[in-house]
């Protein structure tokens, strides 16, 4: 009798990845969410930046309206120290731990040292001024004209 010894049957090759691709694979990822979280927490601080300037820019011009309407003087007063403000009607904010902040306006309207105020007359004029905020490289400027009253934004210096 004979006995027949078949070769083995080789194996059909492995479908899937190996344990150095999957290592490099997340090496990659965690790399690019590393990249991703630095990139997005300068980006919100960004937004807060934005965010602040148009508040103070939309309270100062809030203050001017109600100084057209009620007939009185407004003044929106700007403690830089402190990084806060206070606008018409009682209305107040606060910047961000970590934004700087500086005004200049007349000195004839100061009511205090280390406050600056801005004030809105009835027929829609101001004494002027200029509010600054910054975190870093990211300077924002809000002007505020004393002719005529108007509120306007400039980013870094760019202001008119």
């Amino acid at each position: 009798m004979r006995t027949r010894v078949r070769a083995p049957r080789q194996a059909p090759p492995a479908n899937g990845f190996s344990l150095i691709e999957i290592v490099v694979v997340i090496a990659l990822v965690a790399v690019l969410t590393a990249t991703l979280a630095v990139s997005l927490s300068g980006g919100l601080d960004g937004v807060r930046m934005r965010n602040a300037v148009k508040d103070v820019a939309a309270q100062l011009r809030f203050a001017r309206a109600r100084a057209i309407v009620g007939g009185q003087p407004q003044d929106f007063l700007v403690e830089p120290a402190a990084r806060r403000w206070r606008g018409a009607e009682g209305r107040e904010g606060t910047l961000p731990e970590g934004f700087e902040l500086s005004a200049y306006g007349a000195e004839e309207v100061q009511p205090a040292e280390g406050v600056i105020a801005i004030r809105f007359f009835p027929d829609g004029s101001a004494t002027g001024g200029r509010i600054e905020m910054a975190r870093g490289a990211a300077r924002w400027q809000v002007d505020v004209a004393w002719l005529t009253g108007e509120v306007r934004l400039a980013r870094g210096d760019e202001a008119p």
